[in-house]
């Protein structure tokens, strides 16, 4: 007998069919999140102040939509745009951040370059968070009515600084 006649393929368990399919929405819900948190680096060049805010706001709306979408979670727009505002509002840092990098675009050359630099890693690193902290919850059983914003805001924190390094490859990568 050869080695490659090991005997008959067996067929895979439930079980195992079960922790396949976890493993695969895992893998594509992260995906997602890396796609959106890439995505989001790249609205920083977007040149005109605050456009870019609404730009960035919408893609993690979105974000939201297609996590949900591999979870099969009900999705409700006004209730995610909530949810995401109580978890940016825990780091009074992002919140002051975001309006402060876009702003600075208004300042010829100088403003403009590190008003895009800091929107665009400020805005990969939340969304990267974001969408992270929601992969968590759902991965948990939740839902986007039982999420509790005030108890993920630590763990959205330390999420961001991740992200953060997330963008930061993204630069070096562009």
């Amino acid at each position: 007998m050869s080695i490659s006649e090991t005997g008959p393929k067996e067929e895979p368990t439930l079980v195992d069919q079960a922790v396949n399919e976890r493993v695969d929405r895992l893998v594509e819900a992260h995906d997602t999140v890396k796609n959106y948190a890439i995505a989001a680096c790249t609205v920083g060049l977007v040149p005109i102040p605050f456009v870019d805010l609404a730009v960035l706001s919408g893609l993690q709306l979105k974000m939201c939509h297609s996590i949900a979408k591999v979870y099969d979670v009900p999705f409700a727009k006004s209730l995610i745009k909530s949810l995401i505002t109580s978890l940016l509002s825990g780091s009074t840092a992002i919140m002051a951040a975001y309006p402060v990098g876009s702003l600075m675009k208004s300042i010829p050359i100088i403003g403009q370059a590190t008003g895009a630099l800091s929107v665009s890693m400020i805005g990969g690193a939340a969304t990267y968070a974001v969408g992270k902290v929601f992969v968590e919850h759902f991965e948990s059983g939740g839902t986007f009515l039982d999420f509790d914003a005030e108890k993920a805001k630590d763990h959205f924190k330390q999420l961001y600084e991740e992200g953060k390094e997330f963008a930061s490859a993204q630069k070096s990568v562009k």
